[in-house]
């Protein structure tokens, strides 16, 4: 790995304290936080404004915002990013952490598509495959994502009259149920689905959203009954949220502390 060049990590230090608080910064202010000198940071800025990094604030003298050139260059990286692709790192990562299949899915209508899947190393069968679309409501990724619509969206897709297809004997037939378990979950923020989908396995989702905070995936990980534990449960909901944040984060989203 080759040498950082200081004075590049410390723009990109001005850079980044633009992310927090109202945005804008002036000089001293940098001084402060990065407890750099100040012929320094008034160069950097000098440059960063240049470049069209950084701008003045209109009406604020001394104090600065980030420029247009910041936005291009996220607006090309969004270009390029494939939510299939950062779904598939993302997944064997967290796969290779617990050794159980990961999945990522998105949804069309009232089934789940799968986008992204990475295998346990043990030899259990599952129903899902990259590709696959199963029931949304018979499935933690589903529910999930369903639980992200707004109550409107979610009554046009599943009005109170509409027949659930059941993929086990623990699948929920009635749209009263999923509402109750859709708020449940909304609330919690995270999915659970115990052997709704396959009666041998059951499955932890956290959601994943694009850089302006739109769920726009799920990820979940897949656990057979066998190693399937109120104990396991804990640990697997905080390594899903914690995948699901990392794929968020790849694709944008910037969560508020």
């Amino acid at each position: 790995m080759g040498r950082l060049v200081p004075a590049v990590t410390r723009a990109l230090d001005i850079l980044e304290l633009f992310l927090d608080g109202d945005g804008t910064l002036s000089a001293p202010d940098i001084v402060r936080k990065l407890q750099l000198p100040r012929t320094t940071v008034h160069e950097l800025v000098t440059t960063l404004a240049a470049r069209s990094y950084i701008v003045q604030v209109p009406g604020q003298p001394g104090r600065y915002r980030l420029g247009v050139r910041p936005y291009q260059l996220g607006s090309r990286y969004a270009e390029q990013l494939d939510l299939a692709a950062e779904g598939q790192q993302v997944a064997r990562s967290v796969a290779e952490t617990c050794d159980e299949t990961v999945h990522v899915a998105i949804l069309e209508g009232t089934d789940v598509i799968y986008i992204a899947k990475v295998d346990s190393t043990h030899a259990v069968r599952m129903v899902s495959a990259a590709g696959r679309r199963l029931p949304a409501h018979c499935t933690s990724v589903g529910k999930m994502l369903l639980a992200s619509l707004p109550d409107s969206e979610l009554s046009s897709r599943i009005p109170d009259g509409a027949e659930l297809v059941a993929m086990t004997p623990n699948s929920i037939t009635d749209p009263g149920a999923l509402r109750e378990a859709l708020a449940e979950i909304r609330q919690r923020g995270i999915a659970v689905e115990s052997r709704e989908s396959n009666p041998d396995v059951s499955c932890v989702a956290a959601p994943v959203r694009d850089r302006t905070g739109q769920v726009v995936a799920a990820l979940s990980i897949s656990v057979p009954m066998i190693r399937w534990s109120d104990e396991r449960l804990a640990e697997l909901e905080q390594l899903s949220a914690k995948g699901a944040a990392e794929l968020s984060e790849r694709l944008g989203h910037r969560s508020v502390a």
